[in-house]
């Protein structure tokens, strides 16, 4: 579900950029426009058969060990080498020829390595240049036969049970890059459907254009894969994309129009890579401990201080200190959002429509030292620590401007897909109060699309730097 169909427009008519969203979305369910969860996603290769094949190739070339220097712990530092050393896992790997390279100088450092250990632990046993060379001509060669191997099962798997796959964007295009993909059965990728606004354009697949449609292509074809051939359609057709992969199938990003340029994945040609669009990722739960964990600790130590601001805004402001205003968080659901109250709305219709505050002239001494040394949003910590926001995250907003910035900006209901923080990239680029709303939602997204803890500590670690200067919001 997502903040387009959970937030009420405030009457504003959506901007036409260039390509129109596909209507192909199901009938509203209970909890939001989804297709059915049929299956979970298809996992990756495993990496044990590689990692068997690697283990193989070490032993092997540990009989190239003469008996003296033949001892467990140095076939054992060898097999350790070539696992720690061993060929990062590519998602698509034509054969082991695209790989030698990688696979010869790792195994050369291993043996190097494995060599000089020998030599500082008792030269008089060192390894001859010809025990050196020949274990590793056959450590290459096993490991390379071993992974030749595992390959070539796997290109025989796909060809004969390929996945599944729809296409998403104009019919034209998409119609393209469908043929181009049947034409090279040895992507492993099967398209059985276009899914379009208009149905014009060359004959070929299919052309859905209702949600009943697609739905009924993903149960009857078991679709498990879903390319996306225009620029336009991450931005434009992101609901549709959302609840697909939610349905259990990988979104690839096929760039159908312009050069290959550089990528780690090809399709039949086309540059493409992987979307994440899912709402849960690998390092998810790490997000959430993180936020227990320093919510807490940030809570103990500053509950005094909050104590002697609700104290003081009590004296010099009256009663009502702490301010409850609703937002919206992820995936388009409302929450109560908590700070410590520096300005007093006329009725609730203010509080829920007006932007900005930060210039208010009647604005007490003391509030206004709470905006700009930003101790209001204290209170959010409880926010993190019950699970409505996090730490790190796009900045939660109003229902009204949620519905406003939906229907004017694009990308800006995209922002939802994960959970709403105290902090994020846009705001440690200077992007608080009354700035550019584009700029924010560009910052966010590309938060989103990169995420990984790091970056979460290292937006925590500069928006405390940046407090020591804040001007305020």
């Amino acid at each position: 579900m997502t903040a387009e169909s959970t937030v009420p427009s405030p009457g504003a008519q959506p901007r036409d950029h260039g390509l129109s969203p596909v209507s192909v979305l199901p009938p509203r369910a209970a909890g939001g426009f989804r297709f059915p969860l049929r299956r979970p996603p298809a996992r990756p290769a495993s990496p044990a058969p590689l990692l068997a094949a690697d283990l193989c190739a070490a032993l092997l070339g540990a009989t190239a060990l003469d008996e003296a220097t033949h001892r467990p712990v140095l076939v054992g530092l060898l097999m350790s080498g070539a696992i720690l050393l061993r060929p990062p896992s590519a998602r698509r790997v034509a054969g082991v020829l695209d790989e030698l390279p990688s696979v010869c100088g790792r195994i050369a450092v291993v043996w190097l390595g494995l060599a000089a250990v020998v030599a500082a632990w008792n030269p008089d046993r060192a390894l001859s240049a010809r025990a050196l060379l020949l274990g590793f001509a056959l450590h290459t060669v096993a490991a390379c036969a071993g992974r030749g191997l595992v390959h070539s099962r796997r290109r025989l798997a796909l060809l004969r049970r390929p996945r599944a796959a729809l296409v998403v964007g104009p019919a034209a295009t998409a119609q393209r890059v469908a043929a181009a993909v049947l034409r090279h059965p040895g992507c492993g990728v099967r398209p059985v459907g276009v899914v379009a606004e208009h149905p014009e354009g060359p004959e070929g697949l299919p052309v859905l254009t209702t949600g009943e449609e697609v739905e009924r292509a993903l149960i009857q074809n078991g679709v498990r894969a879903v390319l996306a051939v225009h620029p336009a359609v991450r931005t434009e057709q992101g609901p549709l994309l959302r609840a697909l992969a939610e349905s259990g199938c990988v979104v690839w990003e096929v760039d159908a129009d312009s050069p290959a340029y550089e990528m780690r994945d090809q399709l039949a040609g086309f540059s493409c890579r992987r979307l994440e669009m899912g709402s849960r990722r690998r390092g998810s739960i790490g997000k959430r401990v993180l936020d227990i964990a320093v919510s807490g600790s940030a809570l103990v130590l500053v509950s005094p201080l909050l104590l002697v601001c609700a104290a003081v805004l009590r004296l010099t402001d009256g009663p009502g200190v702490v301010f409850r205003q609703e937002r919206i968080g992820k995936d388009g659901r409302p929450f109560t959002l908590l700070k410590l109250r520096t300005h007093r709305p006329v009725d609730e219709h203010e509080a829920a429509t007006r932007w900005s505050v930060a210039g208010e002239i009647q604005m007490s001494r003391f509030c206004r030292f709470l905006r700009q040394t930003s101790l209001d949003e204290l209170l959010q910590l409880w926010n993190v620590l019950w699970g409505d926001m996090s730490l790190v995250g796009p900045r939660p907003e109003r229902p009204y401007f949620v519905g406003q910035f939906s229907q004017s900006y694009p990308g800006y209901a995209a922002r939802h897909r994960m959970q709403t923080g105290i902090t994020g990239l846009a705001q440690i680029n200077g992007l608080r109060g009354d700035t550019s709303i584009e700029d924010r939602a560009r910052f966010d997204n590309a938060y989103i699309d990169n995420w990984s803890l790091w970056q979460d500590i290292c937006i925590l670690l500069r928006t405390a730097a940046a407090l020591v200067r804040s001007t305020g919001s």
